[in-house]
């Protein structure tokens, strides 16, 4: 039964629309320009699943009372299968109030629908320390429709995942700002593939109104923004149906050559935010110093100067002094103008029930400013009272720590400079080739910015320009260096048909390639994408800063009333002889200088980046090492690495199986034989079946070449099936067909003669991999494939060993073959036959010993054992970056970067600790120093604006500390000269 309340039907679209190109030709682009249709009217449908529906009037009683609700366009119940399909509009109502009213007639939703999951990123400003990222987190996880935040304060972001039935962007920012902080959208996850459109010749809204009626229409867009005053649009799009260009010539078809769409390029956001960062600081700073300044000159240099001294001290009414009053104006500004920020971010801080450092400031800073004030109404009223003012105290020590904050933003500015330069890889323009139809000849050359180009294009690379975009060689061939991009030092050979990646340098010869990935699907940009995703994931260590921000500022308050009290206290009862107490002050004013200065050396920012920034200098390092870490937690676990299981084909050898012999062991031709095996083995992906399909058809070519080939009798397998570590099976024609290993052979209770079985040991010994091929349930032939061993794996293995690591070798091959591997790279513990889901069991197997395992295999059938590892390494990933399988993607197929990967990460973590001992280190000495503990001995005393400037340099010296990673340099190098192989350590 079913109500429509909207009155229109969902079309299906034909079996036609599956034959229509992807993405069609220009000179075959029409348009239709639809009526306006407003983004608030798209609608959604939601499936529940409805219990207690026993009759029609049931039915009846649902769609009568979703069918009042505002936004709701349809309802279809179904009373058989219990289920309401619901068509809605998302900004009307929400699947959470459709569910209420179902509840709330009686009907019990049994089954609520798949929620559909969204991520955001937005930049957040106003973040201090830790406890500033934890207050947010918790704040934007307790917004309705929130499912999970991740707060990064290094890198100033928030990546937010949620339901977008419930909330959107612009609630999850309206909650970020009513915390206290500023947010501004970066991207909400569907905007991987975006351009920036710039308009002219449009002079009217209704013509704006046309042009957004035609992107909205468009095959591919998905989402349109609009700025009518600057005449601009960002469109999203999906690369698979349309492209940048598409859309351009399309709005100007639309005004008939009328209307001109340019591409615009908005500035880098990162990049503008941090640069305006730095100016606000600065700018705050340079402001401060222009009243602090000539405050600390009245206060401690010109009173040493007798005619200054004298003028100074000039009483204008009762005690109140020239000097006072000069302090007092000049410090004003500097405390509630200045100093405005303290005062904001504590307000947002005690509002959140939670503390930071600028509690601390302003704590700190008003404590002196208005125990000045109080002095300096005392001098006004009174002709005996004689007090020292704290003015050039609450004015220092706000200019300190501006200085502090400046140069902090401006070192953090450094942290990324890895994945800054990784962003400047990609050229700025590229050539873009128009081919002639019929004989691919050059019909035009034209230079077009790269952000132009579309899948499919030909693009030419000239020596000494860059890659555009990832691609594949159609013509020329040349040397492309992809050290920045892989780490590998030596030019790579390109000929056609093999891949380039974007932001590579073309060396020496003239390439044409077919554009396969562009936007944000070339390597360089999943790089980027992964390095930001690894800077924002919070590494398990920081918990220790976590846990210690929740009680520092308290502790630290508290601190600071037992150091007032306990100089107080026993001043006023005379326990310490009054030479203590400095010239000028009372017992009062040396208390609660000491309390002022606990306040502000205590420093909770210095904690709260030891973590992040050590964590984005690593990954940003690592990327430009080929070594792509998937943030702190992989970072953390590396570390702790204590065994390392290889795989074998395409990790320890190169990859590339050749076959060395083929046997035949019936009466069968080698022309039939060939014929069987290529088409049993033609559906695999297997590198074995490649290479022997490779043989066999250049085989089969070699015994026709004397006849007419006969292409068309090549049979195809049917009920083809893949066995997991053994072979695959098939039949062609009316035969059964088996090609595997041994074990294939037994599962199906083949005979395995002795002849056979001679064959098979004699070239298991010298290292290689047999294969048999079975014809009805007789093994009628083999062939022997070896694989190389990478020039550099002994020494990876014997440098791993060095480092305490056990290597370990698992395999789908036989064990005479794989013990024949394992013997030559140094591996002692090999573990043979198994298959894919068998390699994840014998990982597991090591972790019940206690071992830390690491995996590394080549992504592919490897996935569940890198998953199963406490670190799964993808080596060889090539342009195929975002291995989901993976913790460290090992961009370039070289056996060194497992060794790098594990080494930085020790020297990320050591950094880390090094940075918590340094932070900590600062506190724990900072603070009693500061409270006084010195000062009954040696005389030595921390002036509250001294405590403020060592509080901004505790940060500094962390953030500093951090960026010594940039200098990181691989432990090992192997490099093949002439068949040896030589490596050497760096320290």
């Amino acid at each position: 039964m079913s109500t429509n309340f909207g009155g229109k039907k969902a079309e299906v679209n034909g079996r036609d629309d599956l034959n229509r190109p992807l993405l069609e030709p220009r000179d075959s682009v029409s348009i239709s320009i639809p009526e306006p249709v407003d983004k608030l009217d798209r609608k959604r449908t939601v499936m529940f699943r409805i219990g207690n529906i026993k009759c029609a009037s049931c039915v009846t009683s649902i769609e009568s009372v979703l069918g009042g609700l505002k936004g709701v366009e349809s309802v279809s119940v179904s009373p058989i299968q219990g289920q309401a399909a619901i068509e809605y509009v998302p900004k009307l109502i929400n699947t959470k109030k459709i569910k209420e009213t179902i509840e709330d007639a009686g009907f019990p939703v049994t089954e609520f629908p798949e929620q559909e999951i969204a991520v955001c990123r937005l930049r957040i400003k106003g973040m201090a320390c830790t406890s500033c990222s934890e207050s947010l987190e918790r704040a934007l996880q307790l917004l309705d429709g929130v499912k999970k935040a991740v707060v990064g304060l290094a890198l100033e972001e928030a990546k937010v995942h949620f339901d977008r039935n419930v909330t959107d962007p612009d609630r999850i920012i309206e909650a970020i700002e009513d915390a206290g902080f500023g947010a501004k959208l970066i991207n909400s996850g569907n905007e991987v593939n975006k351009v920036h459109l710039k308009l002219e010749g449009v002079s009217s809204g209704e013509e704006m109104n046309t042009i957004q009626s035609y992107l909205e229409s468009a095959i591919g867009v998905n989402h349109i923004e609009m700025d009518l005053e600057e005449n601009k649009f960002a469109v999203t799009y999906d690369p698979d149906l349309t492209g940048p260009r598409s859309l351009i010539e399309g709005i100007q078809k639309v005004g008939h050559g009328s209307y001109k769409a340019s591409l615009y390029i908005p500035p880098r956001q990162r990049e503008a935010e941090q640069q305006h960062e730095i100016s606000m600081y600065r700018d705050q700073f340079l402001s401060s110093c222009l009243f602090s300044v000539p405050v600390f000159i009245f206060s401690m240099v010109l009173p040493m100067l007798p005619p200054f001294g004298n003028w100074l001290e000039y009483k204008i009414y009762n005690m109140f002094t020239v000097g006072l009053l000069l302090r007092w104006i000049l410090c004003t500004p500097v405390q509630f103008i200045v100093g405005r920020r303290f005062y904001t971010g504590s307000y947002h801080a005690l509002r959140r029930k939670s503390a930071n450092m600028d509690v601390l400031v302003a704590m700190g800073t008003n404590a002196a400013y208005f125990y000045s004030v109080y002095i300096a109404i005392k001098a006004l009223s009174s002709d005996t009272f004689e007090g020292q003012d704290f003015f050039e105290t609450s004015a220092m020590l706000i200019s300190f720590i501006l200085l502090g904050k400046y140069l902090e933003v401006v070192a953090k500015g450094k942290t990324s400079d890895a994945l800054a330069k990784l962003m400047d890889l990609a050229p700025d323009t590229a050539r873009l080739l128009t081919l002639d139809d019929d004989d691919g000849n050059v019909v035009s050359e034209v230079e077009i910015s790269t952000q132009l180009i579309q899948r499919n294009d030909i693009i030419k690379i000239i020596p000494g320009e860059k890659v555009p975009v990832d691609g594949i060689v159609t013509d020329g061939q040349s040397y492309v260096n992809e050290s920045m991009i892989t780490g590998e030092a030596r030019p790579i050979a390109k000929k056609p048909g093999d891949k380039v990646i974007g932001g590579t340098m073309n060396e020496n010869g003239c390439l044409l390639i077919k554009a396969t990935h562009v936007g944000s699907e070339t390597a360089l940009s999943q790089i980027v994408q992964l390095v930001e995703a690894a800077q924002l994931a919070r590494a398990p260590v920081q918990k220790i800063a976590d846990q210690i921000s929740r009680f520092f500022v308290p502790a630290v308050v508290l601190c600071a009333l037992i150091t007032y009290l306990g100089w107080l206290i026993p001043g006023v009862i005379g326990f310490y002889p009054k030479h203590w107490i400095p010239k000028g002050m009372d017992k009062f004013e040396l208390a609660l200088q000491f309390g002022i200065s606990v306040l502000v050396v205590a420093c909770p920012c210095a904690l709260g980046l030891a973590t992040p920034t050590a964590v984005m200098v690593a990954t940003g390092k690592g990327a430009s090492l080929g070594v792509l870490i998937k943030g702190g937690n992989a970072l953390e676990k590396a570390h702790k690495v204590t065994a390392i299981v290889f795989d074998k084909t395409g990790t320890l050898t190169i990859g590339k199986p050749e076959v060395v012999s083929v046997m035949l062991f019936s009466s069968m031709s080698m022309e039939d034989f060939c014929d069987m095996a290529i088409a049993a083995e033609a559906n695999s992906e297997h590198p074995i079946a490649k290479a022997f399909l490779e043989h066999a058809r250049k085989l089969h070519q070699k015994i026709e070449s004397n006849n007419q080939p006969n292409n068309q009798h090549l049979k195809e397998a049917r009920d083809f099936e893949v066995h997991p570590g053994t072979g695959v099976s098939g039949k062609v024609g009316d035969k059964m067909v088996l090609v595997g290993n041994k074990r294939l052979m037994q599962t199906y209770n083949v005979t395995v003669g002795p002849e056979i079985e001679d064959y098979i040991s004699e070239n298991e010994q010298l290292a290689r991999t047999c294969v048999l091929v079975a014809i009805d349930g007789k093994v009628v032939g083999a062939f022997a494939v070896t694989d190389p061993v990478k020039p550099e794996a002994k020494q990876v293995i014997l440098y791993l060993r060095s480092m305490g690591i056990s290597s370990i070798m698992v395999t789908g091959d036989n064990w005479a073959t794989a013990t024949a591997i394992a013997k030559e790279v140094g591996i002692e513990k090999v573990i043979a036959e198994t298959d894919p889901v068998g390699k994840a069991d014998r990982i597991k197997e090591l972790q019940m010993k206690g071992l830390t395992v690491a995996m590394v295999g080549d992504g592919i059938n490897d996935s569940p054992a890198l998953v199963a590892a406490d670190v799964g390494m993808a080596i060889g990933a090539g342009t195929d970056v975002a291995i989901e399988a993976a913790d460290i993607v090992l961009i370039k197929s070289n056996l060194q970067d497992v060794v790098t990967a594990i080494d930085l990460s020790r020297k990320t973590i050591s950094r880390i600790w090094l940075n918590y001992v340094w932070a900590l280190g600062y506190n724990i000495l900072g603070v009693p120093v500061a409270a006084g503990i010195l000062y009954p001995f040696t005389g030595i005393r921390l002036p509250p604006w001294l405590a403020g400037a060592c509080m901004a340099a505790s940060s500094l010296s962390v953030v500093c500390s951090s960026l010594l990673l940039q200098f990181y340099r691989k432990p090992l190098v192997v490099q093949d000269t002439k068949g040896q192989s030589h490596y050497s350590i760096s320290t």
